[in-house]
């Protein structure tokens, strides 16, 4: 089951405008985060893995060589590539830092442009310029945000260290400047509810959001989340559960906008729970189910399942 027939995805996107599969090649670039390094906090979004904090500590390879071996992985599949800066807070350091690495990334061969992956509290105005700058320059640029829920009492209770209104001002700025900004939204977080996740995505819309990605909540090893999971204080999130949401979401967001994501998947055993996500396609299978049942993208319809929450 094709999902692009019933959700504007990335992938087919980048197709259509680029003439050919245009994939993302991930890059760790040894950032950190302000809420892992005493800047905010020391402990994290309660949904981090807390054992993977030592991992900052380990030099990562070279970008290019970074970048050289995801290529090969996709030897055949792809011949163009988005250089995704995706562990950690990715706009987090110094501006003549960040150019350093961006402009490195860029200069491997078939890049087509950077996806920077961060956090609405860490993006400077000077950023927003250095990005821009890129797209100028004919690079294709997406800020990606992790916002989660718009919920600002959902972002206090998950630790998260930044509001709504970090989120909002940095999205409309970038927007102004051109930037395209895909945002990155969790179903399943504790306390929230099927009308948090209609107003989030309302909300993230309202403001004239480029792209979305959408994941289930996975309880992972060493966060505080899982401590409550293994306690009895919170629930998993079921497959069932997910697809009603997702689906709902996906039909109320505008054909225009582009979803990088609709599912995730993580591996045991830093994976907890739900089981199911260990499974790349049973999500994405069951969410094309739901849109082709009841209908795609933008179609704002009725949504047929009842959310348990």
């Amino acid at each position: 089951m094709q999902l692009h027939h019933w959700v504007n995805t990335l992938g087919q996107d980048l197709k259509s405008r680029y003439g050919e599969a245009v994939r993302k090649l991930t890059i760790h670039a040894n950032f950190t985060c302000p809420n892992r390094d005493g800047t905010l906090g020391k402990g994290g979004c309660t949904f981090c893995n807390v054992a993977s904090f030592a991992d900052e500590q380990i030099a990562a390879a070279p970008i290019a060589e970074q970048l050289n071996v995801k290529a090969q992985e996709l030897a055949g599949k792809s011949d163009k590539y988005l250089a995704y800066f995706q562990a950690y807070t990715s706009t987090y350091g110094e501006v003549m830092t960040l150019d350093r690495l961006y402009q490195e990334a860029l200069t491997y061969r078939n890049i087509v442009g950077l996806c920077v992956g961060t956090r609405p509290d860490c993006v400077s105005d000077a950023v927003l310029e250095l990005l821009s700058g890129y797209q100028q320059q004919g690079f294709e640029i997406w800020l990606e945000l992790g916002l989660q829920t718009s919920n600002d009492k959902t972002l206090k209770r998950i630790n998260r260290g930044h509001g709504w209104a970090e989120y909002e001002t940095v999205c409309l700025k970038a927007r102004a400047l051109g930037i395209k900004v895909c945002t990155h939204l969790i179903v399943g977080l504790p306390g929230e509810t099927w009308q948090d996740y209609q107003n989030t995505l309302d909300a993230v819309v309202a403001l004239g959001v480029d792209g979305i990605k959408l994941h289930p909540l996975h309880i992972v090893q060493g966060s505080t989340l899982a401590k409550a999971y293994q306690a009895g204080k919170i629930t998993a999130l079921t497959l069932e559960q997910y697809v009603d949401a997702a689906v709902m979401m996906i039909q109320r967001t505008p054909a225009e906008v582009v979803f990088h994501r609709v599912s995730a998947t993580a591996r045991k055993p830093t994976l907890i729970a739900p089981a199911w996500c260990e499974d790349r396609w049973q999500g994405l299978i069951s969410v094309a189910q739901g849109l082709a049942a009841s209908g795609g993208q933008g179609a704002q319809t009725t949504n047929p399942y009842v959310f348990n929450s």
